[in-house]
């Protein structure tokens, strides 16, 4: 479906602070959860989970992140 490299800016993406599910969706065309499955397959467990931890609380601590 994306390339290597395209895989990898969509992690650096959505790692990033700045940059919200809706822009990568914008670029990309595909969905909040779709990225999540891409982090899943490609990052570490333990570093999924950290991601998914931060995303979260982020998320309940501003109106609008991610």
């Amino acid at each position: 479906m994306f390339s290597d490299n395209e895989i990898s800016e969509i992690i650096e993406m959505a790692l990033s602070d700045h940059i919200s599910f809706e822009n990568i969706k914008n670029i990309y065309g595909i969905p909040e959860k779709d990225v999540k499955k891409i982090m899943r397959e490609n990052l570490k467990e333990g570093s999924y989970k950290a991601w998914r931890r931060r995303v979260r609380t982020f998320s309940d601590r501003r109106l609008i992140y991610k």
